[in-house]
């Protein structure tokens, strides 16, 4: 028996007199929700999406286009990796942090560095002056690396670092301190942020320029696609974008608009794209407006397949991959009513787990007031997990596909994402978008708009512009701070290190070091690692790339 068609003329009648209905209730409205981007529609029907290409573009877990998921299981077969960002003071003091992490059923080790280190400055320097440990732990040498990782199996837990304009140094020191533990490099996993593009355009923790850094980045594909196999080498970022005010678009474009520039410039380099690009890993910010952010993860992963496949010729399934981590937004958290964070942190981790993560990190209520101290690391830890073992969520691969909402809101961004491609491919790329300001001004101004919303009481921030009654009371969360005891246990081990290692050897390392960059053919990652291997320092070799690359100096956007 056939089944009878759909009558769409009774679908659209009833959708008349619905949108007739739902027009007068909001007249009646006093607020409305919008996005800084598009507003979200009142009502999602079929209509939004059911078209003749649905099937192709929505596809099935683990299959082309990837839009409900790289692994045809999703979560039921593994669940993310809760990564929790951790790092502070000195290399003692993370240790301990990263044991505690593992003791509360952490499953891998997320490293922050602090303000000098990711500017690639030895704690004593003197534009190291104040900043020692605040934001992240200090590394100014093998040395640190050594404490910041004993006792923790390199071999059996994955390890993310933050790092970026000095990431091929930070990495060799990682490398190094398994090589010294006898541990093989092909048995570590882990991921190196390494994403210096997005420094220009956001973070602005940039050291060299952008060419003959992008040179660097490309350095690290190469060494890792031959020495260290199961690294991601990259972990292209939109999350410091979304935190200086990108809408959710603009994170996903913007984003994978460096990746393309990545891969651009390795092939350019020489490098077949299958070499490398399976290691490529992307990391996303999870702001508050739950669908949206869904669909950007959807997106990301069809738009990338689709780029991998038609732009750049992948053949190997593994290179269409989009594997991301995720992590809740900081710029969402306030010092006001700061326990209401930890509701924000678990709706954003909730569309993080919808939208397939591979790995997670849930922000701390406590982050927009200090550091974090143990007991809300505990509980943005035990957040995820309840999530993972009591919601149900992770029963099914991919619950959400085929919502109308959310399947309408993927393609929108998927359109607006392609849109966006078209813009930087006419500017020249985006090197050349960067170095002419463009994704730079398309911030600011949504930033700005956003902010306008705020005070006009347009967006509701419950407990900042609305809601405020208790911000009187008193904050009780335990503070946590950087003793000087912390620092000069640092600055002596730096002292140590310069005193006892080898000086010929150092100099030497660093001498062939700075040979290689100035003729700019060689890969500096062999280099780099010999000059770790000879405790040079990280400002050492920084210093010394400065000296051939030059510093990067922002221009003035009009």
């Amino acid at each position: 028996m056939v089944d009878a068609p759909v009558q769409l003329p009774l679908f659209e009648d009833a959708l008349e007199q619905y949108q007739a209905a739902s027009a007068r209730q909001v007249e009646r409205q006093t607020r409305f929700m919008t996005t800084s981007s598009d507003p979200v529609e009142r009502l999602y029907t079929p209509a939004d999406f059911l078209q003749d290409e649905y099937m192709e573009k929505l596809g099935f877990p683990g299959q082309w286009p990837f839009t409900r998921g790289v692994h045809a299981t999703g979560h039921r077969g593994k669940l993310w990796t809760m990564r929790m960002f951790a790092g502070f003071g000195n290399a003692e003091e993370t240790n301990a942090r990263f044991k505690y992490l593992l003791a509360n059923g952490n499953a891998g080790l997320s490293v922050a560095y602090d303000m000098p280190t990711l500017y690639g400055y030895d704690t004593d320097d003197p534009n190291a002056e104040g900043e020692f440990g605040t934001c992240g732990v200090a590394v100014s040498s093998l040395a640190d690396m050594e404490v910041l990782f004993d006792g923790i199996p390199l071999d059996q837990v994955t390890t993310s670092m933050t790092i970026n304009s000095p990431a091929a140094m930070i990495w060799a020191m990682y490398l190094v301190n398994a090589e010294k533990r006898g541990i093989a490099w092909d048995r570590l996993s882990g991921t190196t942020q390494n994403d210096i593009l997005k420094e220009y355009i956001a973070q602005k923790e940039y050291i060299f320029p952008p060419r003959p850094s992008t040179k660097l980045v490309v350095d690290t594909f190469e060494f890792g696609a031959r020495r260290v196999p199961r690294w991601n080498t990259i972990s292209i970022s939109g999350y410091h974008m979304r935190e200086a005010g990108a809408t959710a678009l603009q994170e996903l474009a913007f984003t994978l608009a460096d990746g393309i520039q990545y891969v651009q410039s390795a092939v350019d380099a020489g490098l077949d794209v299958d070499q490398f690009a399976p290691r490529l890993s992307f990391f996303f910010d999870i702001h508050n407006d739950f669908l949206e952010e869904i669909a950007k993860l959807r997106a990301a992963r069809r738009i990338w397949a689709r780029v991998m496949r038609e732009r750049f010729g992948a053949r190997s399934e593994r290179s269409l991959w989009c594997r991301f981590h995720c992590q809740t937004a900081g710029v969402s958290l306030f010092v006001e009513q700061p326990e209401n964070n930890i509701v924000r942190t678990t709706i954003q981790a909730l569309a993080a787990v919808l939208g397939g993560t591979q790995s997670l990190h849930t922000n701390s209520m406590d982050e927009a007031i200090a550091l974090p101290s143990e007991k809300a690391v505990r509980i943005a830890l035990r957040t995820q997990q309840i999530i993972a073992y009591e919601s149900g969520v992770a029963n099914s691969v991919d619950p959400l596909g085929g919502s109308y909402a959310i399947e309408a809101l993927t393609n929108r961004m998927e359109a607006g994402c392609f849109d966006y491609f078209k813009r930087i491919d006419e500017l020249g790329g985006m090197l050349s978008a960067i170095e002419r300001g463009f994704p730079q001004r398309e911030i600011a101004d949504s930033a700005y708009r956003y902010q306008q919303e705020i005070d006009s009481q347009q967006r509701i921030v419950v407990g900042v512009n609305d809601f405020t009654q208790g911000n009187d009371e008193p904050i009780a969360i335990p503070i946590h701070t950087i003793t000087r005891d912390s620092e000069e246990r640092q600055l002596e081990r730096l002292r140590r290190t310069r005193r006892e290692r080898d000086q010929a050897a150092a100099s030497e390392a660093l001498q062939r070091l700075e040979n290689a960059a100035r003729a700019g053919r060689d890969n500096l990652m062999p280099y780099i690692v010999d000059a770790v291997r000879a405790y040079a320092t990280l400002g050492e070799m920084c210093n010394l790339l400065r000296g051939v690359y030059g510093e990067y100096r922002e221009p003035a956007l009009v």
